[in-house]
């Protein structure tokens, strides 16, 4: 594969390439088509991915930060990757899995999480507002302070999470289950806990506290 090609925007259909470690920093590849690729390890900081097609791709312990990764990542395997202070508002990450992924700085909003694998990941206080996280597993992950007003996580698993201080105002956790949660002074003005489980999560200092 031609990687000056690629950096220099010359060529742009490289769905299923194999580009496992390769130097992409900075690099524009916005709109590419990258679907399937092996990008295993490869370095793709501050890179420009808006728009790209990264279904399915192969972004295991990749160097992500700071990169605008706007784009389509559905089913991707972003598992131990550096997403730190990358932006992925609105990002297409329906299946993927996160796990082990840094996320500090991470901007989130109105990104398509739903599916996604992000368990015990550190997401303490991220932007999700209006984020679809329906059936997302967040088993476990810290999300202290962060922001998920207007959030859809119907049938989320939410269990042993930390929403400490949690912004949860008018999100949708119908069915959600939030067993042994920490909801510590989280705001659930407007949120909608039909069916939810709530068995040995802490309520304290929120509306629902008795």
């Amino acid at each position: 594969m031609d990687i000056e090609a690629i950096r220099s925007g010359q060529l742009r259909h490289a769905a299923g390439a194999d580009l496992e470690d390769e130097n992409l920093t900075g690099a524009d590849l916005s709109g590419m088509q990258l679907a399937g690729a092996n990008l295993v390890g490869a370095d793709l900081s501050r890179a420009n991915l808006s728009r790209a097609h990264l279904e399915g791709a192969n972004l295991m312990g990749a160097n992500l930060a700071g990169a605008d990764l706007r784009a389509n990542l559905w089913g991707a395997n972003l598992m131990q990757c550096d997403l730190s202070g990358a932006d992925l508002r609105g990002a297409n990450l329906r299946g993927a899995n996160l796990m082990g992924a840094r996320l500090s700085g991470v901007s989130l909003a109105g990104a398509f999480l739903s599916g996604a694998n992000l368990m015990n990941v550190n997401l303490q206080g991220v932007d999700l507002r209006g984020t679809d996280l329906r059936g997302t597993v967040l088993s476990g992950a810290n999300l202290q302070g962060a922001d998920l007003s207007r959030a859809d996580l119907q049938g989320a698993r939410l269990d042993n999470a930390n929403l400490e201080e949690a912004d949860l105002r008018e999100a949708n956790l119908a069915g959600a289950t939030l067993a042994g949660a920490n909801l510590l002074c989280s705001e659930l003005e407007g949120t909608h806990l039909e069916g939810a489980s709530l068995t040995g999560a802490c309520l304290v200092g929120t509306a629902l506290a008795p």
